[in-house]
């Protein structure tokens, strides 16, 4: 390959990692728990530091009970460092999850918000990006009392959720 079909092939590859991180976001706040299986190959290993250690599928699970026992919840992705090794990659992803809790007796809510890095190992089998092994590290984490404010009529945790008409679910 030219210089330039592989510098093109390697921000095609990065392109498509984004993606998978992006949907693995997409899974967990829209709770389409079979988006959330398909970031990861089969087989693959999840380390979420001081939470849980296992299978990537299992931790799926693991996350859809705790995710499941809130009112809403977020993530986001940013600060990503993608290299590409042929069909193998690694990635650093800085991640932000936001959690709000379901209120209590007397109507209260907590917000929890933890700050941490994705570091994963990717792999390409049969032309698709998925990954093989991640560990989560958290960097910082809080609790605060949760004075709600508005939020978008639009906005679910399921195919109720308004982008569910620009990006219907496969």
């Amino acid at each position: 390959m030219s210089t330039n079909a592989n510098a093109i092939q390697t921000l095609i590859d990065q392109a498509e990692i984004r993606d998978v991180l992006s949907r693995y976001c997409r899974g967990l706040d829209r709770m389409d728990k079979e988006m959330a299986y398909g970031v990861w190959h089969p087989g693959a290993t999840a380390f979420y530091d001081g939470i849980f250690e296992g299978t990537g599928r299992g931790f799926i699970d693991w996350v859809w009970q705790a995710h499941a026992a809130m009112e809403r919840h977020s993530h986001q992705i940013t600060n990503v460092l993608i290299e590409i090794q042929g069909d193998r990659a690694i990635s650093e992803a800085y991640v932000t999850v936001v959690l709000w809790s379901l209120p209590d007796a007397e109507g209260r809510q907590k917000e929890l918000v933890g700050r941490g890095r994705y570091l994963d190992r990717f792999a390409r089998k049969n032309g698709r990006w998925a990954i093989e092994h991640r560990t989560h590290l958290l960097d910082m984490s809080s609790v605060y009392d949760l004075e709600r404010a508005e939020v978008s009529e639009g906005a679910a945790r399921d195919a109720t959720d308004l982008s569910f008409e620009f990006f219907p679910k496969t």
